[in-house]
């Protein structure tokens, strides 16, 4: 299975190295992800221990939680999203690595952020996910989470000129898996959204702001 899904995230990340320079520019409007950031940082103190997997550019949220006080560390599969993070957001740390690489012995955060981060991973993995995002925290921590409203598990879609392969819960089956990992969803908001791009398509996003049990 290593070799397998080694190979495969390696294909994932060329695909977002690939969308990286136009990434922003399709997504121009992320209320949602501005949103979700404010209602964190009205819960955790500046100097908070922040991760966000799949920081992508570092855009907004990297820089929202820097810009008040956070010491956050973003990782993400794409070298080139990471480089694009580290120009944007010179006051956080980076790194290229996958979700599965981290290792809560190496230190816990505060909160965890992962916006449409999580969407790229096969229902096989998702709980996993979700077990280990609960050990990277704090008791008592946080996490804000979104994804894309879809009933899809691990299916290719073409994105931005690229092909990327994507999973999508409905809104309830993706609160009672979050729930089952031990978290308690503390807010959930759904919102429609259509890309500035003919290349990727309107969605319906889902928030979910919660908190470690």
């Amino acid at each position: 299975m290593t070799d397998d899904w080694n190979e495969r995230e390696s294909r994932q990340a060329a695909a977002y190295d690939a969308i990286g320079d136009y990434y922003d520019e399709a997504f121009p409007h992320k209320e949602g992800q501005l949103a979700s950031g404010s209602w964190l940082l009205s819960r955790i103190q500046p100097g908070a221990r922040v991760l966000d997997i799949g920081c992508g550019t570092g855009m907004p949220t990297v820089a929202q939680l820097v810009t008040a006080g956070c010491e956050v560390t973003g990782i993400d599969l794409s070298a080139r999203m990471c480089e694009f993070a580290r120009a944007n957001v010179p006051g956080a740390q980076f790194r290229q690595a996958d979700l599965f690489d981290l290792d809560p012995a190496d230190g816990q955060y505060e909160a965890v952020v992962s916006f449409f981060t999580l969407l790229n991973l096969p229902r096989a993995r998702m709980g996993e996910a979700f077990n280990l995002i609960h050990k990277l925290l704090v008791p008592g921590g946080w996490f804000c989470l979104s994804m894309v409203e879809a009933d899809l598990d691990d299916v290719p879609i073409p994105f931005l000129g690229s092909e990327i392969r994507v999973t999508g819960y409905l809104r309830d089956d993706l609160r009672a898996l979050v729930e089952e990992s031990g978290f308690t969803v503390e807010e959930e908001t759904p919102m429609s959204y259509a890309p500035a791009s003919t290349q990727a398509y309107p969605e319906i996003q889902l928030f979910l702001n919660c908190r470690r049990a």
